[in-house]
């Protein structure tokens, strides 16, 4: 045999021997009950869930003045910004702040990464806001942590649709 023809007759071979190579892996075998085995979440599915869950427990850390329990959802780069900040005057964590609500309202993907919009209320003294927020929450490695906070937008005020115009 020439060479060429011994390199397709391998070839050859080693596509026959695939399929049984790939059961061999658990790939393509129907054998296993599959009642055992517990779906791997869509990608988006997880995504959502473990920013969701991130924020949540910023949020909860606000709300009871933990500031390393809040720092720890954090991604490591905004960390030193977080420790000069979140005691200060309008840090997320300052004495004087009191977080009696903070609810999750949307979670979706953005540029960045997750989305998720809160909708926080501060007290400081008699005087209570309720202010929208949008976390930003990414991968970094293995683990999930907030990239970023921003004000969030609050809804527009719905206008009624403009009645038609007459053809004429």
């Amino acid at each position: 045999m020439r060479p060429i023809h011994r390199r397709l007759a391998a070839t050859a071979a080693g596509l026959v021997l695939l399929p049984a190579a790939l059961v061999g892996c658990g790939i393509g075998g129907g054998d296993e009950d599959e009642s055992t085995t517990e779906p791997a979440k869509a990608p988006a599915e997880e995504a959502g869930t473990r920013s969701r869950e991130r924020v949540q427990a910023y949020l909860d850390a606000m709300t009871a003045k933990d500031v390393a329990a809040g720092r720890s959802q954090l991604c490591e780069l905004l960390h030193d910004g977080f420790d000069l900040a979140a005691t200060g005057p309008n840090g997320d964590f300052a004495d004087h702040f009191q977080v009696p609500a903070a609810t999750i309202t949307d979670v979706r993907s953005g540029p960045r990464g997750q989305e998720v919009s809160v909708s926080v209320s501060v007290t400081a003294g008699k005087s209570k806001v309720t202010r929208p927020l949008v976390f930003t929450v990414t991968r970094d490695g293995g683990d999930w942590c907030i990239a970023g906070e921003a004000p969030g937008r609050t809804a527009a005020p719905s206008s009624p649709a403009a009645p038609p115009r007459p053809k004429g």
